[in-house]
């Protein structure tokens, strides 16, 4: 099995597009079914948590960002690491997460390396 990190991206900014608390109620007992669903078959590895909605980004010569970084207003909320024979299997888990019910959410799953994997990967593409 290989991991993969589901990143979880929704709309942080516009007022109208965040839940109300009953709404929150209700996506959080879909929530945790949908994580027992991957934990009974042994697929829930250990790491993962939501993230507040502040945020500062930092790039190049001190240039700073009092805010997350969002892409058409979607930014990440949280993660979760799971385990999956392939991408087509983390995709299919992905696929049932609940988030993806409201408007301007998204699932992004990307498999986990470590430096030296993704640097020899790199050299055999030619990158």
């Amino acid at each position: 099995m290989k991991e993969y990190v589901l990143l979880f991206r929704m709309d942080i900014t516009t007022p109208e597009m965040q839940p109300t608390p009953k709404q929150m109620d209700s996506y959080m007992v879909d929530w945790m079914d949908w994580i027992d669903y991957i934990s009974e078959r042994g697929q829930l590895a250990e790491g993962g948590n939501h993230l507040s909605y502040t945020g500062r980004v930092i790039r190049h010569y001190d240039d700073i960002t009092e805010e997350p970084y969002s892409s058409k207003k979607e930014s990440v909320t949280g993660y979760i690491l799971i385990y999956a024979r392939d991408f087509d299997e983390a995709v299919h888990i992905a696929k049932k997460c609940p988030i993806l019910s409201g408007e301007g959410t998204s699932v992004e799953v990307r498999e986990t390396a470590t430096p030296w994997s993704v640097q020899n990967s790199n050299r055999k593409n030619g990158k």
